[in-house]
């Protein structure tokens, strides 16, 4: 596959981030009108589904009127062939572990054990649908725009470094309306204070990096990075883990990310893209350079 057929990331991210802002600020003005209209919630609700369906579908837009692009992501999200079981492995248990452990060396700075208890409600609510139903969708769209056009048309122009803090940055911005949305999750994060608030953004960098690195690790397998972004967001929830717990939890990814960076220092500065592909036990390595 020709890395180089995700050529339009200016139109990409610009729709993906201008839709969801208007839809979703207009979701925060109506979130806190007085007095309380029984429409306000519903209307609300679904603008707030409609901007976190609309990358997906601007990226699908994209992808689906060109043939190679369309099988390029059902390859994507069917294929495993690529996917050593390590990778599959770190995928499913990176995320609970780093804040089971992150919660452990809290015990350290005085904070309580009662941090391993399961958490009595989500952290946040939701007017159409269970807030559990939604940590479980919002990974899964988010993801199939993500991850099938969006990291693909930045790694086409720039380094697998330089591409995971680009989208770390947008992925911060693309989420501050949710911020004004009342008793949405960043809206609740925003009164625990500024240095938790602030530790959500500063965490999506690492994050990005260690995501990214497993989805070309696995050949760009979409399915990869859905399950990574739910297990971080469910087992962000179902503990009753205090903020400063998550920032522990930070500093771990940063550490983490730090080393794979220097252990995988080619994978990620390079600037020409790697595909790593496996036929019956063998690799085959295809360099595709970025001109």
């Amino acid at each position: 596959m020709n890395i180089q057929k995700y050529r339009h990331p200016v139109l990409f991210y610009g729709l993906a981030t201008a839709i969801p802002w208007v839809l979703w600020f207009t979701a925060a003005i109506l979130s806190h009108q007085t007095p309380v209209q029984p429409w306000h919630g519903t209307v609300g609700g679904i603008l707030m589904v409609l901007g976190l369906f609309s990358p997906m579908v601007i990226a699908f837009y994209f992808m689906l009127s060109d043939p190679e692009l369309k099988h390029d992501l059902f390859h994507r999200v069917f294929r495993f062939t690529a996917a050593k079981p390590v990778y599959l492995v770190i995928t499913l248990l990176l995320m609970p572990g780093s804040i089971l452990m992150a919660q452990a060396i809290s015990l350290f700075f005085g904070y309580s054990t009662s941090q391993f208890a399961f958490a009595d409600s989500l952290s946040f609510t939701y007017s159409l649908f269970p807030a559990w139903f939604m940590l479980l969708l919002a990974p899964l769209i988010e993801e199939m725009a993500w991850h099938s056009y969006g990291t693909d048309t930045l790694r086409a122009r720039f380094s697998l470094f330089t591409t995971s803090v680009l989208f770390g940055l947008f992925w911060a911005l693309w989420h501050f309306p949710l911020s004004f949305i009342k008793d949405y999750y960043h809206s609740n994060l925003v009164e625990t204070g500024w240095l938790y608030s602030m530790n959500f953004y500063f965490s999506l960098v690492p994050f990005v990096l260690i995501m990214n690195w497993l989805y070309y690790k696995t050949g760009r397998n979409i399915v990869v990075a859905i399950v990574f972004h739910i297990t971080a967001g469910v087992f962000n929830e179902i503990f009753a883990t205090h903020p400063f717990s998550k920032l522990i939890q930070t500093v771990l990814l940063i550490g983490l990310a730090m080393f794979l960076l220097i252990r995988d220092r080619d994978f990620f500065f390079r600037k020409d893209y790697g595909e790593w592909d496996t036929h019956n036990n063998n690799t085959l390595k295809v360099q595709e350079t970025v001109q």
